[in-house]
């Protein structure tokens, strides 16, 4: 359960907004996508690799 604590002269949409920030950094909307489709271990690997690999591709890109 999500609680969010406003304060007494806080409008309603920026109530909505911290509810929705909290919302989204507990990632139930990502297990819920990750959870339609199963996806094999070894294809998770490759795309880690391959996340990686862009990763360092751009850090070394910053560094030249």
């Amino acid at each position: 359960m999500l609680i969010v604590n406003i304060k007494e002269n806080e409008s309603l949409d920026r109530a909505l907004k911290k509810f929705k920030k909290k919302f989204e950094r507990t990632g139930v909307v990502k297990e819920l996508r990750e959870r339609q489709a199963f996806i094999k271990p070894s294809i998770k690997k490759r795309k880690q690799l391959i996340k990686a690999r862009y990763r360092q591709q751009m850090q070394r890109e910053e560094m030249a």
